[in-house]
């Protein structure tokens, strides 16, 4: 008996040998067979997983000097941060087949009850924990140092930080859901030899993710990275709790840890980010006037990066509160949320931009339509969108009136020299020299032509850009000017007249369509 001792151990030794290598050969077999073009849509098909489409900055119409340039990528921003269904489908155990998984549980039985349970543990994490991170480089997320990210242009960084959002979907809601799950499959004998095997095949790729997130955190902050950085805090935010959950014991607490930290500095971004937009608002430059006072694209762009904002309501009324602000606006602000009250510092900024911009023109009258313009596009954007709710009907009202007082000042400012030849004042009294009159009437005819000529020569190629303004602007000018005028031809000489009333009335029609026409 003594000298069958040793002979049964070798014997068990050789045994185990096999059996770890058979389970290694099964777990790798189990993957070769896919190849990495397919990996990705088998990921999602047979997970039946959802995935995640968010804003880009890159969507948000930019043509300012002062901000950094954009490419157009489409339209990405429908969504905004939503999920959208990739298929359907009972879900199953991901690239290894259930036939697989039993014979697997076979050998861990046996290998666990032999004392096997270190040699077998050791096998499972070096398999799984490569398949897992070659799940994650097919899924787009490489591994790359802080200095690495700093570096990548940023058309580079935002497809990385886009497929980032989608992977820690995928990962934490497939490849380690059902990583856990088959785990326990085939440890089910010994629950801490399961535990170690997840822990130790799941940490590389969540940790690489998260690496990631945290370099994207403390890296440069730019206005365009700033909807890539929310859809990375709201995707981790939302899919922490399910992270953790995965595990347990000391790992569970270090990647909350870990994770919670990435959060609060992902946080720290995106406010210091805002900030430093509403500084580029302020500080926006650019000395050229747009021809026809059409709408300004710092206007544009800064209005299409505020709906986008609204978009992210949730997460910005938790990251902005309590933030201090530099806005005392009274009752526009009163009871407005964190994000509306930011929103409205944004757009105030814009306003008072605006406004220098508008001194650019010589042109009383063109700097009128300019800001008339410009603030009908700043209502329109939120009249249509989230941003009413956040702004409220109030402050719409009383843009509204100001736009109003802008066609009042256009008016006032375009055509009073107009009407002023249209007055009777300063005319010979009848009583006096026929030939007087006559002289006088020629040279107020004459006035009127050249002061006519002149609003209709520039004010065709101005553009009132909403068309309900631009006919609203139209009918003033005619129920200002075509009755002065119909009674000023009505009681002096016919031969002086240069335009018919029905030809004025005609000609008002071509006004602020912004392009010169013949006069």
């Amino acid at each position: 008996m003594g000298e069958a001792g040793p002979r049964v151990e070798a014997a068990l030794q050789v045994a185990m040998a096999r059996l770890e290598e058979e389970f290694r050969q099964l777990l790798i077999r189990g993957t070769a067979s896919l190849a990495a073009e397919d990996l990705h849509a088998s990921l999602l098909r047979r997970l039946s997983l959802t995935v995640p489409t968010f804003h880009s900055a890159s969507s948000v119409d930019l043509d300012c000097p002062s901000f950094a340039s954009h490419a157009d990528e489409g339209d990405e921003s429908s969504g905004a941060g939503r999920w959208s269904s990739a298929s359907d489908g009972e879900i199953s155990p991901y690239l290894i087949s259930p036939d697989t998984v039993s014979t697997l549980k076979d050998i861990a039985d046996v290998m666990l009850r032999a004392g096997y349970g270190p040699e077998l543990c050791q096998v499972y994490s070096e398999v799984r924990r490569d398949t897992l991170m070659e799940c994650l480089a097919v899924l787009g997320v490489d591994k790359m140092s802080l200095e690495e990210v700093q570096r990548v242009e940023w058309g580079v960084l935002d497809g990385k930080m886009k497929k980032w959002i989608q992977a820690l979907r995928v990962v934490v809601q497939g490849l380690l859901a059902e990583e856990r799950r088959i785990c326990g499959q085939i440890l089910a004998a010994d629950a801490d030899a399961e535990e170690e095997c997840f822990t130790e095949a799941a940490k590389g790729c969540v940790l690489q993710l998260l690496n990631f997130g945290d370099a994207i955190a403390i890296g440069k902050r730019s206005s365009e990275k700033l909807f890539r950085i929310l859809g990375m805090y709201e995707a981790l935010a939302e899919l922490l709790p399910e992270l953790e959950a995965l595990f347990s014991g000391d790992a569970r607490d270090f990647i909350k840890e870990e994770a919670e930290g990435i959060l609060v500095r992902l946080g720290d971004a995106v406010r210091g980010t805002v900030a430093e937009f509403a500084n580029a608002i302020r500080g926006e430059t650019s000395r050229r006037s747009l021809p026809g006072g059409e709408i300004h694209p710092l206007t544009r762009y800064v209005m299409n990066y505020v709906r986008l904002l609204a978009d992210y309501s949730r997460w910005l009324n938790h990251l902005l509160d309590g933030c201090e602000t530099e806005l005392e606006n009274g009752g526009d602000n009163a009871d407005m949320t964190p994000l509306g009250h930011c929103l409205l510092i944004l757009i105030t900024h814009l306003l008072d931009k605006i406004e220098d911009k508008a001194k650019l023109y010589d042109d009383e009258a063109l700097q009128n339509i300019f800001l008339m313009n410009n603030l009908w596009y700043v209502v329109q954007k939120i009249k249509d969108s989230e941003l009413k709710s956040l702004l409220g009907d109030n402050w719409i009202r009383k843009r509204r009136g100001q736009i109003r007082r802008y066609s009042t000042g256009y008016l006032r400012s375009s055509w009073t020299r107009v009407l002023a030849c249209l007055r009777d004042d300063g005319l010979p009294q009848t009583t006096g020299s026929s030939s007087a009159l006559k002289a006088a009437l020629k040279e107020r005819f004459k006035s009127f032509n050249l002061a006519y000529e002149e609003l209709y020569r520039t004010q065709t190629a101005w553009k009132v850009v909403d068309p309900q303004l631009r006919e609203e602007l139209k009918i003033s000018i005619s129920e200002k000017v075509l009755p002065a005028y119909r009674s000023f031809v009505g009681r002096n000489f016919a031969k002086y007249i240069k335009y018919n009333p029905e030809d004025v009335e005609n000609q008002v029609s071509d006004f602020f369509e912004g392009k010169k026409l013949n006069a």
